[in-house]
């Protein structure tokens, strides 16, 4: 393919991909890797700096490869409305929409704006969808998949497509800038010395056009500056960098002084100690299920980390007795676990009793007095990373939902993928009991009143 140009053969004649669109300089080697040679290469993996035209470069690369293999194509945003607002409904800098720019009407057969699907004439679809909804996409065989944003999409979203490329020969591409050291980091520390894969990283240092002229001038990062965006932030957007945490995210400070104190590391589970399970209940939500053992000091060890989704009550439980732990009972879940169900008339407690699992609820506190107690657990517990990293990646990625009026953060948590997590852990650090001087859990008597009356409004 000579010069990054396919040539496709339409009844009227021949047209270019891309479209009206050349790549620049450091775009170029993407390019190369996915095309030149064919469509063999598998996964790619860009980390770039702000406007260094992430979407765009991907979007044109779409195009091309849905002419070179028939199949249906990804575009994968955090959450479906985002991927409107940005693709679908996206304008680049010379007005034109990006999708008819990508896709020229020569090429396509339908448009589908509800379901923001394009049909081409070759048979190839390209889709834009929500790392929020993927499992709502079941019985779609994708050739190609572009996870756009990655760092604050829901990474479960590549471990539900991968194996359905993995059997099908087809490619994933991750575009995004640093957001924390969150599943973006572990997944560019994975693969940047992977021959396998295309990974790259590149600030605003090694971004130039087609004149050798920077793509972002200093000039624009000090206006930014000025306009207000920290030193952090501007190393974050710019320079790429994994210091800075997610943006409004509450648990930043905390988990990097448990990194620093060393309390994020090898705690494997103790044979000769029982486990405790702290719950978040979900169905099309994720649930979420923290395992603990008591350390010497009384503190939690958090030694593993369930959780899924479209899954019933009773999935959880055998999950849990599948693994080789002794129980500490009762259970511990959320308030919302003394709720009837409309199709049984029991309570979430009442179905697993039946099922020989005892459960107590957590005292049911303002959110905002949980996200304190959690913050002060993170300060003394201990994480075995090996097994509780999509409970670490939860915790770094849950924040506080944006106003885009007021232009600031709200005081309320962003309900997205991390919340799940982030509810289970602030229900073990609201919950959670030291053991006392006789060897036995020391109980708050306040709360265990709480509790045991909460559990008998549920019977």
């Amino acid at each position: 393919m000579a010069d990054h140009q396919l040539q496709v053969v339409e009844s009227q004649g021949q047209l270019s991909l891309p479209n009206n669109w050349a790549a620049r300089p450091y775009q170029k080697p993407l390019f190369n890797y996915m095309f030149v040679g064919g469509l063999d290469r598998k996964r790619a993996l860009c980390v770039w700096h702000r406007r260094a035209g992430k979407d765009s470069c991907c979007l044109n690369l779409g195009a091309v490869a849905s002419q070179m293999r028939v199949g249906t194509i990804w575009h994968m945003l955090p959450t479906l409305k985002q991927g409107r607002r940005v693709i679908w409904d996206g304008i680049d800098k010379f007005g034109r929409r990006m999708i008819d720019q990508a896709f020229p009407k020569e090429i396509r057969a339908s448009k589908n704006d509800s379901e923001m699907q394009i049909r081409l004439k070759n048979g190839s679809i390209w889709q834009v969808v929500g790392s929020d909804n993927y499992d709502s996409l079941v019985g779609t065989n994708p050739v190609g998949v572009i996870f756009s944003e990655y760092s604050v999409a829901d990474p479960t979203a590549w471990d539900y497509i991968r194996p359905i490329l993995a059997e099908n020969g087809g490619w994933a591409m991750f575009i995004y800038t640093p957001r924390g050291k969150n599943h973006g980091k572990m997944l560019y520390e994975a693969t940047k010395d992977n021959p396998k894969w295309f990974s790259n990283l590149l600030t605003v240092n090694d971004t130039y056009d087609e004149e050798g002229k920077p793509i972002i001038l200093p000039e624009h990062i000090q206006e930014e500056r000025e306009s207000g965006m920290s030193s952090e932030k501007i190393a974050q957007e710019f320079m790429c960098s994994w210091d800075a945490g997610m943006e409004g995210a509450f648990y930043t400070e905390e988990l990097n002084l448990a990194e620093k104190e060393g309390r994020i590391g090898d705690f494997p589970h103790d044979p000769m100690k029982q486990c405790q399970t702290w719950w978040d209940i979900g169905f099309r939500d994720n649930t979420a299920v923290i395992i603990t053992q008591r350390g010497e000091d009384g503190k939690p060890v958090i030694i593993d980390y369930v959780i899924d989704r479209n899954k019933p009550l009773d999935f959880y439980i055998r999950e849990l007795r599948s693994k080789p732990y002794t129980w500490e009972e009762p259970h511990w879940g959320p308030h919302d676990m003394s709720h009837h169900d409309w199709t049984t008339g029991k309570t979430r407690i009442e179905f697993a009793q039946s099922l020989n699992f005892k459960f107590d609820v957590v005292e049911n506190i303002p959110r905002a007095e949980g996200i304190d107690a959690a913050r002060a657990m993170i300060r003394i517990c201990k994480f075995n990373k090996g097994k509780v990293e999509m409970l670490l990646d939860a915790l770094m990625s849950y924040k506080r939902e944006w106003d885009d009026k007021r232009k600031q953060f709200k005081d309320t948590p962003y309900h997205d993928w991390a919340s799940n997590g982030a509810d289970s852990f602030r229900y073990m650090s609201v919950g959670w009991q030291d053991y006392g001087p006789s060897g036995r859990p020391k109980i708050n008597p306040k709360r265990h009143f709480k509790v045991k009356r909460a559990v008998r409004r549920s019977k």
